[in-house]
């Protein structure tokens, strides 16, 4: 039977939400927040702690960034030319993006390599080559990078402004998916002129860089300055769909009788119970994530119930890791399972269910204590933390 997808629009402590259904089960969430990431800025380096090879760039006012010193991409240095003195002054002016937001003592994180996102590609400073998304089939990554690579160089071509003097990698986005019905011609052309366009972005970005005084804004993730903000996220929503297969689906405006608050407050809960009566303890700390399978309430006896727990488990495991926005290495103790073929049949059942995140979520390994490893990268702040913050501004509102 074909599945259903649904899009809710909804307000969780007065912060709208973009929550996304499957057959009637949520999948995905996402708050509808203006966030910084991926601006970027022309900034000024305020100083540079050598033993931590790290500057701290003032980008946005008064506000500072943490800067890695290694791997600074030298172009992105406007005040002079670094290849005379390579090492990073106070006073340089340097364009810097918004690679992720400040967390708790944190400073923002800033990086040169920036990236600028188009329909169907990506084009990131200080890279080499081409690449697809991940979330692709094998087959249809190797297609569309082979349709593209060889005329990439044309296209390069026509910026030596920008190709002449640092490095460029293209990754070909999950939407291109939407292009494989088309003639191998078609395909490229809407790529290419895609990927011309992202080219013409960076170079207006680094002409405004020279006129521009520092602090300024030289470019805001998605191409606009986060006028239709909301359209964006249902975009993303709807394409999250595709994981599952689902092209079409319902947008429904709720007003609270879907229970879309009370879903995010059971998101918060370290306790999450399955049907079959096992449980996940689920802990977020400081350096790792920890996930722990118990049996609970199953019953035993019945033929191969730990390794129909696990199963079960991994299913909710991967689903809870999306919600709540879980980053870092996550670490997930099953239930100890005596068959190492069944182990093998796990691991391939996770490995498949991390394609149907759209952040990178990667299989790492299982322990001699058979712990399972995963990472996933950052993507802003967990749904535990904006939670946290949204309740904080209630609570400085009431006061």
């Amino acid at each position: 039977m074909e599945s259903k997808g649904e899009i809710y629009i909804s307000e969780y402590n007065n912060i709208p939400v973009v929550s996304t259904f499957v057959d009637g089960k949520m999948e995905y969430i996402s708050f509808v927040r203006d966030t910084d990431t991926g601006s970027i800025y022309i900034g000024r380096v305020d100083h540079v702690v050598k033993n931590i090879d790290a500057a701290f760039i003032k980008y946005d006012g008064e506000n500072i960034g943490y800067l890695a010193l290694k791997n600074i991409c030298r172009v992105c240095v406007v005040n002079r030319d670094l290849n005379d003195d390579p090492k990073l002054k106070a006073g340089d002016e340097i364009i810097v993006q918004v690679a992720s937001e400040p967390l708790k003592t944190k400073k923002t994180k800033l990086t040169t390599d920036f990236s600028v996102s188009g329909k169907y590609a990506v084009i990131t400073l200080g890279k080499k080559g081409v690449g697809a998304s991940l979330k692709l089939k094998n087959e249809a990554r190797s297609r569309l990078i082979s349709l593209i690579k060889e005329e990439l160089g044309d296209i390069f071509a026509q910026y030596p402004e920008v190709t002449g003097k640092t490095d460029l990698g293209v990754i070909i986005r999950t939407q291109a998916l939407g292009l494989l019905d088309y003639p191998d011609d078609i395909i490229a052309s809407e790529i290419l002129n895609d990927i011309g366009a992202l080219l013409k972005a960076i170079v207006h970005i680094f002409e405004s860089a020279k006129t521009r005084t520092v602090g300024s804004l030289l470019y805001v993730k998605n191409g606009s300055d986060n006028n239709g903000l909301m359209d964006i996220y249902i975009a993303e929503a709807a394409n999250n769909l595709k994981a599952f297969d689902i092209y079409d689906y319902k947008k429904v405006e709720d007003t609270g009788i879907f229970g879309i608050s009370s879903k995010i407050d059971k998101l918060l809960s370290n306790k999450v119970w399955l049907k079959s009566g096992a449980y996940l303890i689920i802990e977020q700390l400081e350096s790792f994530n920890a996930i722990d399978v118990n049996t609970g309430k199953a019953i035993s006896g019945k033929s191969n119930i730990i390794e129909k727990i696990n199963h079960e488990a991994a299913e909710e495991i991967m689903r809870q890791i999306r919600l709540r926005n879980l980053s870092g290495m996550i670490l997930i103790d099953f239930i100890n399972m005596p068959d190492k073929e069944m182990y093998e049949k796990l691991t391939e059942k996770i490995k498949t269910l991390c394609r149907l995140d759209p952040v990178h979520t990667n299989y790492v390994d299982i322990t001699g204590l058979g712990i399972m490893e995963l990472t996933r990268n950052k993507n802003g702040k967990s749904l535990k933390e904006i939670v946290t913050e949204s309740q904080k501004n209630v609570d400085n509102r009431q006061d």
